[in-house]
Parts: structure tokens; sequence; C-alpha cells
């Protein structure tokens, strides 16, 4: 089931950092920090990311700037330093592709200006030549199956017949020629094996469940062949099938807490437990590209682990553990299963991408990320565990500012002031790794904290749906608790603490400032939602298969009562106890958050004379994906944290260049953005 306000990522950002006569601690730093990193490392273009093996093993992919823009680049894989562009994106950045399962084509996706309409796109290897796949207006795409048995052709879903719900279509890669196998009528999902036949279909149903449908021929059972109640839906779903059609896999949490790995037997229906965590769902599994059989599974509660369950790629497994700290992630198997691509991820260092031969079982490096920053002292992330005030436990990442920690204990030797960063979702985590934004903060001189409050992924159902009905309750809580158990420890003091976040991390900051109005020195929101009740009321007609699920999430507005409870949990409707300093930053062409649920609460603020910077981007949706954007926006929100915590900022200098930046009310509010802005701002 879709995740339905999936976490912002503040992705990359290009742009100049000239000085200018903004109000900041100069590049070096007070004697004895670290030297200030520029935005420009942290949220440009990365070099190159996303490394990949065609299904072949004959070439290497990856994504990288071209003209500035992040692009398709292609390689030999015994030539890497070969590389040459296949796509000339001159806008949006492409953020996700894929190879065709013959080798010969990269596929990908992208929308326009934010809209969330995907769709998806062929390039050849060979010729360069590029078409859409799928020339529909007002349309969003989403691959439904791709099979290495199956090399001419994948299945997609298009709503371009009805915009809530996904006709299959089989895509003939090479033709481009559209057949349709299904019409969809109020599913939510469909499972596909390996000869890409349609097998299953998932319904949504009134009381938040998920009822599972036989599909034949392309004709979907007039009868459910199984059931799975609300409390299961979200951490319960089939995740395929063995290419020899007898093994039907499922991540499964009916009958335990934390999702197991579940095998059924596909004849008998019998099904057999393969893996367990006590403190986490099971989140990620290996699968044999011969036979489609699960070799390992993943499980992440403080870090990212894998476990393997084959004798086959233990030995791998083992051996990449031994030769790559921190931890790593398979991100593509040749059809041969000679060569992977593998990326290491640590919080210290940008991620590295190797290509691995399991013959020799030879690691060679491919790329850093930011090479630029290989030789900067980055800090450490440090797992911690926060007891809420009702006995939940909170896994959760503390970053300290470099050199604040000289004993290495993982608390600062005195306190500093702290950013409490709130992730996206609800329906989602912060994990251990290497990330910008905590980077970024921690180098201007802030502790990070970052929380999986209730309703975060992976910990199982019970500390999912504890956060049901509780958004600006007990999820809200938890942040408080969070903050407490911070200033306890000495990590920072209560009149030095900013609440941060995107998505309900936005909705998470204007809480912060209105439930709890003297808690946190200041905000910065990013497409966050103000009003529950018009936040269910705009919501894309593609989310209409989670819809009754996000109603007994949050409050059905149906109901008198849940129109209540909704009110009840909206900051827009507690706007005049903010008593502290708000930085709001949105797309205006956010098809989740709507622009206006920004703008309501800026006008509010405005009504009562209460200081807000509102920041507005025309060219973007739900996050800020090009990085002119992005840097644009830290640049004003570093200088707006400067203001209220003390900490040191980068100056504007030409932070803005390229952006399609514009601030239509509040720029005075942040030091220096007026200033930058030059004719863009407001009053």
């Amino acid at each position: 089931m879709r995740s339905l306000l999936l976490a912002l990522v503040v992705v990359a950002a290009l742009a100049g950092g000239a000085a200018n006569a903004q109000p900041s601690t100069a590049p070096g730093g007070p004697s004895g920090a670290a030297p200030l990193i520029e935005r420009t490392k942290l949220f440009g273009n990365p070099t190159r990311s996303a490394g990949r093996l065609s299904p072949d093993g004959k070439w290497l992919s990856w994504l990288a700037p071209r003209e500035g823009v992040m692009n398709l680049w292609v390689a030999p894989t015994a030539d890497p330093g070969r590389a040459r562009p296949l796509t000339a994106e001159k806008v949006r950045p492409i953020r996700q592709y894929f190879w065709a399962p013959d080798s010969s084509m990269l596929l990908f996706v992208n929308d326009k200006n934010g809209d969330e309409n995907f769709l998806l796109y062929g390039v050849d290897v060979a010729t360069g030549a590029q078409r859409s796949l799928t020339p529909f207006d007002k349309t969003r795409v989403e691959v439904i199956g791709i099979s290495p048995l199956v090399k001419d052709r994948i299945l997609v879903g298009l709503n371009n017949r009805d915009p809530r719900w996904h006709d299959v279509f089989s895509l003939e890669l090479k033709s481009g020629q559209l057949t349709k196998l299904l019409q969809n009528d109020g599913f939510a999902g469909f499972g596909v094996d390996a000869q890409l036949r349609v097998r299953a279909a998932a319904k949504p149903l009134n009381d938040g469940g998920v009822a599972y449908y036989r599909v034949e021929n392309n004709q979907i059972a007039a009868q459910p062949e199984e059931t799975i109640a609300f409390e299961d839906a979200q951490t319960t779903a089939p995740t395929g099938y063995s290419y020899d059609g007898k093994i039907r896999y499922w991540i499964d949490s009916r009958g335990r807490d934390t999702a197991a790995l579940v095998a059924q037997d596909t004849a008998t229906g019998a099904r057999t437990a393969l893996a367990q965590d006590a403190k986490a769902d099971v989140s990620d599994a290996l699968s044999d590209p011969k036979t489609g059989r699960v070799q390992a599974y993943g499980v992440e509660y403080l870090k990212s682990q894998w476990t393997a369950l084959d004798p086959a790629i233990r030995g791998d497994l083992e051996f990449l553990q031994t030769q790559l700290p921190g931890i790593f992630e398979v991100t593509s198997r040749t059809d041969a299963d000679d060569l992977w691509t593998v990326v290491n991820i640590r919080a210290t260092a940008p991620p590295t991408f190797y290509l691995y031969d399991r013959r020799p079982k030879r690691l060679t490096k491919l790329f850093t990320t930011r090479p630029e920053l290989e030789k900067v002292r980055l800090a450490d992330m440090h797992p911690i565990e926060i007891r809420t005030r009702d006995g939940l436990t909170e896994v959760s990442y503390l970053t300290l500012p470099p050199d604040s920690d000289p004993a290495g204990r993982g608390r600062p030797a005195k306190p500093v002031p702290m950013v409490l960063l709130v992730h996206g979702g609800p329906w989602a985590r912060d994990s251990y790794g290497y990330s910008g934004m905590p980077q970024w903060l921690a180098n201007r001189g802030y502790a990070v904290l970052q929380v999986n409050y209730r309703s975060s992924t992976g910990f199982g159902k019970r500390y999912l749906r504890a956060g049901d009905m509780q958004w600006g309750r007990k999820m809200h809580d938890d942040l408080i608790d969070a903050v407490d158990w911070a200033v306890k420890a000495g990590v920072t003091t209560p009149e030095k603490v900013a609440i941060m976040g995107g998505s309900y991390g936005g909705y998470a900051t204007l809480a912060g400032l209105t439930f709890t109005p003297t808690t946190f020195a200041c905000g910065v929101d990013i497409v966050g939602p103000s009003n529950l009740n018009t936040l269910l009321a705009s919501i894309p007609a593609y989310w209409e298969a989670g819809r009754r699920q996000l109603y007994l999430s949050l409050g059905d507005p149906a109901t008198p009562e849940g129109q209540a409870a909704l009110k009840a949990a909206s900051p827009l409707f507690k706007a005049e106890a903010i008593a502290r300093p708000l930085l709001i930053g949105q797309g205006a062409n956010d098809p989740r958050v709507n622009v206006r649920e920004s703008q309501q609460i800026v006008d509010a603020m405005r009504a009562k004379g209460l200081p807000v910077t509102y920041i507005l981007f025309p060219d973007e949706g739900h996050g800020f994906a090009r990085p002119e954007n992005n840097i644009a926006f830290n640049a004003a929100a570093e200088n707006f944290l400067q203001a209220c915590l003390g900490g040191r900022a980068e100056p504007f200098g030409s932070a803005f260049a390229g952006s399609s930046i514009k601030a239509p009310y509040g720029a005075s509010f942040t030091p220096g953005l007026a200033a930058a802005l030059g004719g863009a701002a407001a009053p």
C-alpha cells in the first residue's frame, strides 16, 4: 500500500557561494571550529550516484550532471572511463531509473514542475534515441512488473482512464505498443509472476483492511482468497514469486508484532516463516536472479543488517561486511550473478559505489557520490534509544557538531544549540548513514536529533498503530519527550532548541509552535499541512486506495466526530498561540500538501502580526527537486536559524542564481533575505 505523505528528502542544490554583507560567521568559524562546509558541497548535484549494472553485465550506468541537471550516463563495464551521457534533461533532474530486461534500453520516470504526473521514458543505449513510452496528459505511470525471463516487455499501470485507479497494460519496449490486460475498478495493486502474468489483486476495504483476490487469465476472482485486517494492512503484503511459481513470498505481521519473511507453497497454501526479528520488521530481501528465490533478508533497527538464508551467497555477504566499514546495500546483480554493484554507507563519509566480482571476491571502487567531501571532517551519527512517557522506545539518531565531543562519548562536552529534525511520512523512518541535512546543521554548530516517533515504520505493527488518531497528540508528545531527554543528557538547553521538518515533519513543526508554543525557539516548516480537514479534502485522486486507512489514522472528515478530531489536531486553528519565529517553504504545484496549507497559516499569522517568512517555489511540488531551489531555501534556512539559535551561517552570496525562489511575505523576518532577493521579495 502506498505511503501517503512520503518523507521529504531535501536533495541536491547548485548555486554560488560568494560572500556578501549578510551577518555570518566567517568560513573558518570561531577559533578551533571546523571549517564551514559550503552548501554546494552538501546539497549541490552529486558527482555521480545510483550506480547499477545492466542485466547482461556489459554496461554500468549512473546518474550524473549534464549541463547542471542530473542525467543518465553509461560506460562499458570493462572500461568505466569511457562514460557518455545518454539523456539531456534540461530542467527536472532524473531521480529514478532502471534497465530494460534485455539491456538495450534505460528506462526512467519524470514529472513536470513537481506535479507527480510521472511519465515513463526509454532511451536506447546504442543510439541515444529517446521517447516517451506513456505519452499521456494528466497521467501517472506505475511500473507493475519486470522480469528477467521476459526480455521484450514490462507491465505498467496507467490512470488515464480513471485518475483513481491504474489499469494494467503490457508495454512492448521496442515498439512502444501498449496492450490493456486488465481494467482496474477499485484495486490498490497487483501481484505479477516471472512470466508477467497477473496473479493477484489487492482491494482496499472500508474497514481499512485489504482483500487479496486470485487473478487467472486477467480475470479477477469473485471472492477474495484472504483478507488482511487493518492492524496488519500496512505491515503485511505479498512481495513476489519464485520464477517457477511454486513459492509466493510475503512480509507478514499476522499473529506476531514485527513482520516476518514468509514463504507460501502456492500448491498447498502452506506457509513457512523464513526469518523474523524481535525488534524490527524484515524490511528487504535479496533474491537469486536465476531462480527468484530469496537468498538473504535485511532488518533495520539501529542500523541495517543482512543475514544470509542461502549458503551460496553467505560468503559474499561476509566478505562485504569485513571489507566495507559501516553498512552496505547491493544495488544491482547481473542475470548471470557474477557481478554486483554495492554501495558503502557510513555516517562520516559520502556513499561510495563499488563493482563486486564474485568469483575472485574482488571489490573495485567505481565512484564516491561527493568526492569533495572525502577530505572534510564530517560528524558522526549516534544511534540511541529514548523512552517515551508511556513506555515506548524511540529509535533515534544524534549528530553532534565536530569538536563538541572530544571524549567521543556521543555527548557534547557542554550543551550546544539543537535542531529537532522530524522525518516525513509519518509512515517512514530515519536511518543511520550519511545525510546532507544533519551534516549541514552539525557543521553550523547544532546538535541534530532525529526521532522515530510512534507511527514510524519498521518497528512492528504495535508501534505503527500506536500513532493512529495521535497527530498533534501522543505523536507530538514523543517529540517533546525526545527534547526533554536531550536537555537531561546535557546535549542542549531548553531555550536553544529549534524544530524543523518536511511533510509530516512540517506539520510537526507547526504543531510544535502552536500546541507547545514556548518549547521551541523557532521552527522551519517545509510543505507541511496546517489544516487536516483541508488536507484530506485535496488529496490526489490516485490516493483513493489508501483513503480509508488515512481516515482511520487521522480522522474521518465524513463524520462530525472525525471533523472535530481533525480540527483539534490542526495547527491553523491555534495560530494565535505562536510566539516564536517561523520559516515556511512550499512548492506551488504540490499535489499532496496543497499550497493552500501554507498560505492559510501565513495569512492567519499575518493578520495577528506574528513573524513568519514564507518562501514559495513556482516550479516545485512536494519538496524541492531542482538543486537551485534546494540551495536557495537552505541558504535562507541557515540564516534564519543563526538569528534564532546563534550558530554559524554561510553568507547568501549568489545562492539564488537559477532558482525560482519568491518570498510572498515576511522576507524581513529572516536576516539578509530581502537584500539577497532584491526585487523578488514582498513585505
